[in-house]
């Protein structure tokens, strides 16, 4: 699993804006990457996914795939993201062997519990705000839920990271750590800033 901290979600009009976004982020300092190309056709799906991992090895990134477990494989990402619709991680896990980074969605704690009995990486817990990124809409988490979420999974002795996504702002981030997430995905809030340096230096700040 990466000790990356902070994950960016890709986020544009086209494939080329997503790989457009992908490369200023890893150029302001973003190091984890996860493609999220929504309603293109294999051959765009592949080719993007090509050519972010390209941008990605150029800045020694991480890059994850967001659902499609073959377009992860054939394009020779690190993982795949798995949401609570998409394949099970355990059927993941054999296609895309040991080495692949498996995570999957979450928000409540039996989704945490199945995700951990099915062996995956890391758990993307949320939302935690309302999103517009998503089209149904899991219920709202809020620091609240987080912090019930971690405390249960800690005295279930589980290790498995909580990455918090769904929305998240600057001023988030702190109340996000405090209740028990280990990282954090973001998507409007890296996506064509102006500031971007600034914001991911801060947030890792938050994060350390």
């Amino acid at each position: 699993m990466t000790k990356e901290n902070l994950q960016y979600i890709s986020q544009g009009n086209s494939p080329q804006e997503h790989l457009q976004h992908i490369g200023e982020v890893c150029e302001a300092g973003g190091r984890w990457i996860q493609l999220r190309l929504k309603d293109v056709d294999m051959a765009t799906s592949l080719n993007t996914a090509i050519k972010c991992r390209e941008i990605c090895d150029q800045y020694g990134a991480i890059m994850v795939i967001n659902d499609n477990v073959g377009i992860a494989k054939a394009s020779q990402a690190d993982g795949v993201h798995l949401g609570l619709n998409d394949m099970n991680p355990k059927e993941a896990r054999e296609i895309l062997g040991d080495n692949f980074i498996i995570g999957g969605t979450a928000n409540t704690l039996d989704d945490c519990i199945s995700h951990i009995k099915d062996g995956v990486d890391y758990i993307g817990l949320g939302p935690f705000r309302y999103t517009t990124t998503k089209e149904k809409l899991s219920p709202l988490l809020g620091a609240e839920g987080y912090r019930q979420i971690t405390t249960a999974l800690k005295n279930a002795k589980s290790e498995v990271p909580i990455v918090a996504i769904g929305g998240i702002r600057l001023e988030d981030i702190s109340d996000i750590f405090e209740a028990g997430a280990n990282s954090i995905a973001v998507s409007g809030m890296l996506t064509d800033q102006i500031d971007l340096e600034e914001r991911i230096a801060y947030i890792k700040k938050q994060i350390a």
